[in-house]
């Protein structure tokens, strides 16, 4: 693989990170989150941003490594894995402040865990530097999955 065609891919796969972040930024939390019943723990909400900026990134740069070394055709299942957890990720943003579905957004969060645990363990075997990049991401999202189930069970 050529330097430009490297460069290219890591460009590529995360603007593809991105795009599914901004999916997200079409449904905003606006008033009704605003309005929802908060444990003490809940972050501010200026933090959301920078968090998921730096976990795109790197879900970005993981998929490159793996692409890099391996291509579509030796790690396809892999690769995959990594779309599927992305639009899972792109998709609770919808479920949850697009619909105000605290519990539909719980279920399907719990999917994208594992989705993202998949993609991980699949990624180590094959890149371990791009496993350990999708580390954070598991954990925000664990952590997420938590303040999500919580909201719901405050908020019902």
């Amino acid at each position: 693989m050529g330097r430009w065609q490297s460069v290219l891919g890591l460009v590529g796969w995360i603007v593809l990170c991105f795009a599914a972040a901004a999916i997200g930024g079409l449904y905003p939390p606006g008033e009704w989150y605003g309005g929802l019943a908060k444990p003490p723990w809940n972050p501010p909400n200026w933090l959301f941003g920078p968090v998921w900026t730096v976990l795109y990134a790197m879900m970005g740069v993981a998929a490159w490594l793996v692409w890099r070394r391996y291509g579509f055709a030796g790690a396809a299942l892999p690769l995959a894995f990594f779309i599927v957890q992305l639009a899972l990720n792109a998709a609770w943003t919808w479920l949850f402040f697009g619909l105000r579905r605290p519990d539909i957004a719980f279920a399907e969060i719990v999917v994208l865990w594992l989705a993202i645990l998949v993609t991980l363990i699949s990624f180590w075997r094959l890149e371990r530097p791009a496993g350990i990049l999708l580390v954070p991401y598991l954990a925000w999202v664990s952590f997420a999955a938590l303040l999500n189930y919580t909201l719901w069970q405050l908020n019902r």
